[in-house]
């Protein structure tokens, strides 16, 4: 009010000092000359400036509107749109998860129990580990098995330009959290504003996680409203939203092991026509390490590619050129690929597949040099059980086995070629970890190395090249020990561009003791 008072004052008092002037310097122009047209274009002028402030004064900044439109959005949407019909009988696997769940499932729909017993509901759950196992689908589940109101955001969302936008979201979705409860708010990707603060940090952000951890630990307890976060990086995440009161439980969801991949193919493949030959268990097998996401991937793209074949039915072939599809890529159809190029690609393989069955590391399902994506050429590959520990001796041969291609290009053609690019980028990084991660250097033996240590970074660097140069003659030694068996994969893989794991058994026992070459 003060403040329109003061702006009326300055423009009657402007008005008469410009009278003042006009009188002064132009006294011998007289009003009565002034034409009617002249007064009607100032008089708007001045209706259109006026009415011009007044908008300015209800609608002061562009951000206010913004929240006052998305407010009246989220309470004009119907509380039954909220509430998913998701329940634990759509998620396939990790029954440690539903475990770990079931109890705040339990607190929610019989909470007098647990409140009789002086016990507090959790205020929240984080969901952390790799992209596409599930964190959504589990937070959806949660309030499809309470029948709650399930708000999403993402993180990104309450991220802004204008200073206190990402606070006010945050305030109207616990708002809005409140009104509805029983609710649970699931914020995705929450390391966009969940991150660390620092003196480098924005402002804005700071602002915006403040008003989430206020939220989190002060909305009203009788109000059952559960936070659910998820992120892939829970090392980025600020402490003061970790400890207890905030987000209670810290739940790792990780890729699924082979008995919860063969569930998950199992819920992706029901609605779809499977063949008699397509066995489950076989896939949930080749797809050692795959997500939930990747999963629902190869189901999806084996029915395209049966469609696209026009077959009624989706049979393991199908199958395998999906997994084929997601590993390693689109097949590249009419390649040009020179034919001292097609032999080069063919003994490089032969080399990864040569050493790789030598020192049993993994089970070699199919090699071959039709070119998919970027690559020439690829052994596709797998293990024959779920491994959760690696010794350091298993870890020096997958390096030796990434080796092997160079190997046999050096050992065959006398020189080396750009081809191993991806190999030595894997093996340059296995070394490191066995440095920096796992202890497993005789330099420096078991001691975590951390990136603000890394002030010796050439003796680290010293130690990788000694692994790296200890495998590859290693793998040198292999390969000329049975060069034979080399050239007879690679003519193989030449003549039909693609070997079979059970053609190749065949090569390995006709060659199974290594044989001394005529030359």
């Amino acid at each position: 009010m003060k403040k329109k008072i003061v702006f009326t004052l300055f423009i009657l008092s402007l008005v008469l000092s410009s009278i003042l002037l006009y009188t002064y310097f132009f006294s011998y122009i007289k009003f009565n000359s002034v034409t009617a047209t002249d007064r009607i274009l100032v008089w708007i002028i001045t209706l259109g400036l006026l009415l011009y402030y007044i908008r300015l004064e209800k609608n002061p900044q562009l951000a206010a509107e913004t929240i006052i439109t998305e407010k009246k959005k989220h309470d004009d949407k119907s509380n039954d749109s909220n509430r998913p019909d998701v329940s634990f009988n759509d998620v396939a696997g990790l029954d440690e998860v539903k475990e770990e769940l079931q109890e705040t499932i339990d607190f929610i729909n019989n909470s007098d129990k647990y409140m009789k017993m002086g016990a507090k509901i959790p205020r929240g759950i984080l969901f952390y580990g790799p992209p596409g196992t599930g964190k959504t689908l589990f937070a959806k589940a949660v309030a499809g098995e309470t029948k709650s109101t399930f708000l999403y955001a993402s993180g990104s969302e309450f991220v802004e330009k204008y200073v206190g936008v990402g606070a006010k979201r945050v305030r109207t979705l616990f708002e809005k959290a409140k009104k509805d409860a029983p609710s649970i708010i699931f914020i995705d990707e929450i390391d966009a504003i969940g991150t660390k603060r620092n003196t480098e940090n924005n402002n804005e952000k700071d602002q915006t996680l403040n008003q989430l951890l206020v939220e989190m630990d002060g909305f009203n307890r009788n109000n059952t409203v559960i936070v659910i976060g998820a992120t892939n990086r829970l090392d980025l995440l600020d402490d003061a939203l970790l400890r207890p009161g905030r987000f209670d439980r810290h739940i790792h969801v990780g890729n699924p092991n082979v008995r919860s991949r063969e569930e998950i193919l199992k819920v992706h493949t029901k609605d779809k026509p499977l063949d008699c030959d397509v066995d489950i268990r076989d896939i949930a097998k080749k797809t050692h390490g795959f997500s939930g996401a990747q999963l629902a991937n190869i189901a999806n793209e084996a029915a395209i590619i049966a469609v696209r074949n026009k077959k009624s039915l989706i049979s393991r072939t199908h199958f395998d050129s999906a997994i084929e599809r997601v590993v390693a890529g689109l097949e590249v159809k009419n390649p040009h690929v020179l034919a001292k190029e097609k032999r080069l690609v063919a003994h490089h393989e032969a080399g990864h597949a040569l050493v790789g069955k030598k020192l049993k590391v993994d089970m070699i399902q199919k090699i071959s040099i039709v070119p998919r994506g970027q690559a020439l050429g690829y052994v596709l590959n797998f293990p024959d059980e779920d491994r959760y520990l690696l010794t350091k001796s298993e870890l020096l041969n997958k390096i030796r086995v990434l080796l092997g291609g160079r190997a046999a290009e050096q050992i065959i053609f006398g020189e080396i070629t750009t081809g191993a690019s991806n190999d030595l980028e894997k093996a340059t990084k296995i070394a490191n970890q066995m440095i920096c991660t796992y202890g497993m250097s005789t330099v420096f033996g078991n001691i975590v190395i951390k990136d603000q240590y890394r002030f010796n970074q050439s003796k680290i660097d010293n130690e990788t090249k000694k692994i790296i140069n200890s495998c590859y003659d290693d793998a040198i030694r292999i390969i000329e020990e049975n060069k034979i068996m080399l050239q007879e994969i690679a003519n193989h893989l030449l003549e039909k561009e693609i070997l079979y794991g059970d053609e190749l058994d065949t090569i390995y026992e006709k060659y199974k003791f290594p044989i001394k070459n005529a030359t």
